[in-house]
């Protein structure tokens, strides 16, 4: 595929990337009381890297990631996912049973559904980046 030279693409992959990345997170906090969570946080992310990847090509898109392989990604949040399930099971309570931690000072509550709603959202981000830059480098590769 071509590198897009669109000026408009450019500006607007700049701005709207963070935008979305935050955006993305507002999404992943917010899923356990409303409608949101690590499945659609996940996916607002990769569509921001996404944009990026179309504008600028996968080379400096691997650069915004800072050397993190999209397949560390899905190893990290299967990794999340699993470690979520322990804490219940260390309390004497049933298995998946969520556990809630207050966090001084920042009035927040840590959790293990959130827990599992970051490990979802690293391997929904993961596989989509995956999925989108063997796309990208298989069909440069072609005449």
């Amino acid at each position: 595929m071509v590198k897009s030279g669109t000026l408009i693409l450019h500006t607007a992959a700049r701005i709207l990337m963070p935008l979305q990345l935050l955006f993305s997170v507002f999404l992943l906090l917010r899923g356990h009381d409303e409608p949101g969570g690590g499945f659609i946080a996940g996916l607002v992310a990769a569509g921001a890297f996404t944009l990026y990847l179309f504008a600028f090509g996968v080379s400096a898109t691997r650069e915004v990631l800072r050397m993190v392989d999209p397949r560390d990604l899905i190893g990290i949040g299967l990794l999340l996912g699993m470690i979520s399930v322990f804490p219940a099971w260390f309390m004497d309570q049933p298995f998946l049973t969520a556990q809630w931690w207050e966090i001084p000072g920042i009035d927040f509550k840590a959790s293990t559904p959130l827990i599992f709603d970051v490990g979802v959202y690293l391997a929904v981000l993961g596989s989509v980046l995956a999925m989108v830059m063997t796309l990208m480098e298989v069909d440069k590769d072609e005449p």
